[in-house]
């Protein structure tokens, strides 16, 4: 199993995010409390366990990298998202272009994903996606490693496949 980090190029933008949660938290609620203590109280704890998910979630990304297996790619992004792939699923990966695609399942959240992987059909669930993108610290290294994985998965008795690499 190979993994692949993204920690370096996602979680900065994300602590940023959260220290702006924590001024909000403060600085709102405090104003809120002057006119409904209560429900500002409310608020208060509400807001604060999102914060408490938030750093829980961006913390563990460096323990749970992008993976890829030999008959399978788990594309993670810490503790907000998870998507497992086999890898006949795979047609391609590219580095991520410029454009703003609907069908892609973004898991660079806050970041520009510069890793694309493009499915045979689209994935199961919520949102039919039919690529994935991703930011990762890597991200020629991550091409080379899922191509090298879906050869020895197409010899060892895979379906045939297709990659093109930008």
């Amino acid at each position: 199993m190979t993994a692949f980090a993204y920690h370096r190029a996602i979680a900065p933008m994300l602590w940023v995010f959260a220290g702006l949660a924590s001024i909000e938290l403060v600085v709102v609620h405090l104003l809120v409390s002057f006119w409904h203590p209560r429900v500002a109280l409310v608020l208060s704890l509400v807001s604060l366990a999102g914060l408490v998910w938030l750093i829980w979630a961006i913390a563990v990304m460096r323990r749970r990298p992008v993976e890829i297996a030999p008959d399978a790619l788990l594309m993670r992004t810490g503790g907000f998202n998870q998507v497992r792939v086999p890898l006949e699923m795979i047609a391609a990966v590219t580095a991520a272009g410029n454009e703003r695609d609907r069908s892609a399942l973004n898991l660079a959240l806050i970041a520009h994903p510069n890793v694309l992987v493009e499915l045979r059909a689209p994935l199961r669930g919520r949102r039919a996606a039919r690529r994935i993108a991703h930011r990762l610290d890597d991200p020629q290294g991550f091409i080379v490693a899922l191509e090298t994985a879906i050869s020895r998965h197409s010899r060892e008795g895979g379906n045939p496949f297709i990659l093109t690499s930008r």
